[in-house]
């Protein structure tokens, strides 16, 4: 094990001395900065992935990653500023094949393996550590949820300092028959035929909760971040299962987690009112059931009509979620 950690360790050195260009000013503007590093090919060719900041805060320590997620990009900028107004240092990654970090020649959001992120957090973490910052604390979104809790489990050598999950995708949400029996067969039948297209774009209704020029108010853009969503393949669907099944069943987390849900669930069938103050894409009770089990220092909260991506809900639950994140932070001694 200590072997193991030296080496692993010193991978995380050497990483950023390869990692590319530097920053330069990023899409968000408003002294957001960004810088691409290129990743080993895979097995559709070049690779990269983007990682986001605000200019570090001389003497501070202490750096939050954020991880988005599935059909997401990284365009919160009121997250990171909120952040940055505690007095701490923020960072996004944008993941391969997503937002900023999508090239020409790739399927968006495709992956066979949800551990092919790992390179890209432990990158991430590198360059973090390397200006300067000694603790971090990772959040992720819904998929950047299932990924991160699967990272922090795979990464036990270099803990980090806390994990905030916002609304974590840690099982699907479907009929009961259709994840006993349909979703291991098409798991399987993805191994096989993992560009089998299994599901196409569908409904804008979630995008239409969240967009200005709908019902919502927000601004992003909708080729990262697509309003119909993006076709789904078998071999994704397969890699999710597959994390679905170790983070449910095989996974001891003793880092801090603090687990945010909406307290509501709604299906996109339900009227705009109910969408716009609820969770439409996962299942809040399956979020609360897995995500307890995920850790011994689990400390669960449900926002009062928050939609799926907790810091995108209307303004009083979204005052509510930051104020639960900063009372969480405070208790760790993580926040003055």
């Amino acid at each position: 094990m200590r072997i193991k950690a030296y080496v692993f360790g010193l991978l995380l050195l050497l990483a950023p001395l390869s990692a590319g260009a530097q920053y330069t000013p990023d899409c968000l503007g408003a002294d957001y900065q960004s810088r691409t590093i290129r990743m080993p090919d895979d097995y559709e060719g070049k690779v990269v992935c983007t990682l986001i900041r605000k200019p570090a805060l001389p003497e501070v320590k202490q750096a939050f990653l954020y991880i988005h997620g599935y059909n997401d990009y990284f365009f919160q900028a009121a997250l990171g500023d909120s952040i940055r107004a505690w007095g701490q240092n923020f960072y996004a990654l944008d993941l391969r094949k997503y937002g900023r970090s999508l090239l020409p020649h790739q399927d968006a959001f495709f992956c066979k393996d949800l551990t092919e992120y790992f390179a890209d957090i432990d990158t991430a973490i590198a360059i973090i550590r390397r200006e300067g910052n000694e603790r971090i604390i990772l959040m992720g979104h819904s998929t950047g949820g299932l990924i991160t809790s699967l990272y922090v489990d795979a990464r036990k050598e270099l803990p980090v300092n806390g994990l905030i999950l916002n609304s974590p995708f840690l099982d699907m949400y479907m009929s009961p028959m259709a994840e006993a029996i349909g979703l291991p067969l098409i798991s399987f039948l993805g191994w096989m035929f993992p560009r089998w297209v299994i599901q196409g774009t569908g409904s804008n209704r979630y995008a239409q909760t969240l967009l200005a020029e709908y019902r919502g108010e927000w601004t992003f853009n909708t080729t990262w971040k697509k309003e119909n969503g993006h076709p789904k393949r078998a071999g994704w669907l397969r890699a999710i299962h597959q994390g679905h099944r170790k983070v449910q069943k095989k996974v001891e987390l003793h880092c801090p987690i603090l687990l945010l849900s909406s307290d509501k669930s709604a299906s996109e069938s339900a009227d705009w009112a109910e969408l716009c103050v609820s969770d439409m894409v996962l299942d809040v009770e399956d979020i609360q059931r897995y995500g307890a089990r995920l850790g011994d220092k689990v400390t669960r909260h449900r926002i009062p009509d928050g939609v799926h991506d907790l810091i995108l809900s209307q303004p009083e639950p979204r005052k509510y979620t930051y104020k639960v994140m900063a009372e969480w932070l405070k208790s760790l001694s993580l926040l003055p």
